[in-house]
């Protein structure tokens, strides 16, 4: 199933959201089911950090759209109109990245590619950041440390795409994760997530799927984490037991 209507300008729209699943919406969904259902409402917007304004910075360089990225994120200068020190991280990294052969090679691909089809009962979107047709899928990250990684659960985005792919071209292609740190002296290295990994992923979000589907179709009602920025926004004050706070500390 592949879907014409759905393009770079229309990507993130409202619209496309509540019709589509795609990895960010799912994670959404691990985190707290309440939040996610706000976010694919519109009555809650995550806001926009100086982190993910970073990583997108990079992102824009390859797709070449930094000058759009620049144009739309005033934030990015300071009110000398000079680069903020983050983003000047990021121009260091660019540069960085693009001495290394190996990660530029990898980076090569079609960039920002759109694909769309069924699966686990769910129309799935995905935007690929380096899609090299018959080689491999790479997505490119930029993180505070290599240790940082597993936090991010790259293995459910590696798992998603390369099984995207699977359907809509019938090929099974490795996931790489291009990655630079914003360390003082920043890192490069090329991941390749192994195959054992992706599959056991992919199970995991065939488990889980039925509960999001329903809950995203109005058929059960959201939970709540307790803990997230949306919950903590609409939570009233309740009289609790100090000693929680002591408990939580041990």
């Amino acid at each position: 199933m592949q879907n014409r209507n759905l393009t770079a300008d229309n990507y993130y729209s409202p619209e496309q959201n509540s019709k589509f699943f795609s990895v960010s919406q799912y994670k959404d969904f691990m985190k707290c089911e309440a939040a996610a259902m706000a976010k694919i409402s519109g009555a809650y917007k995550q806001p926009v950090t100086k982190a993910l304004l970073v990583g997108s910075f990079v992102d824009s360089y390859f797709e070449g759209t930094l000058d759009a990225f620049i144009r739309d994120n005033p934030a990015v200068f300071t009110r000398k109109n000079e680069l903020r020190s983050e983003f000047r991280k990021a121009n260091e990294i660019i540069a960085r990245v693009k001495s290394d052969p190996l990660f530029m090679r990898f980076m090569s691909g079609d960039k920002q590619r759109i694909m769309t089809f069924e699966l686990f009962g769910a129309p799935w979107k995905m935007k690929m950041d380096s899609y090299l047709e018959e080689i491999c899928i790479t997505d490119l990250k930029v993180v505070a440390n290599f240790r940082t990684m597993p936090f991010w659960r790259y293995d459910l985005q590696g798992a998603l795409y390369q099984k995207g792919v699977e359907i809509v071209t019938g090929q099974l292609l490795p996931f790489y994760l291009a990655v630079a740190t914003k360390e003082r002296v920043p890192d490069l290295d090329i991941f390749q997530v192994p195959q054992s990994t992706l599959d056991l992923a992919l199970k995991e979000m065939e488990e889980n799927m039925p509960r999001f589907l329903a809950v995203k179709a109005g058929m059960e009602p959201p939970r709540y984490c307790g803990k997230c920025d949306y919950c903590k926004s609409i939570k009233a004050a309740r009289i609790r037991n100090y000693n929680e706070l002591l408990e939580d500390r041990r």
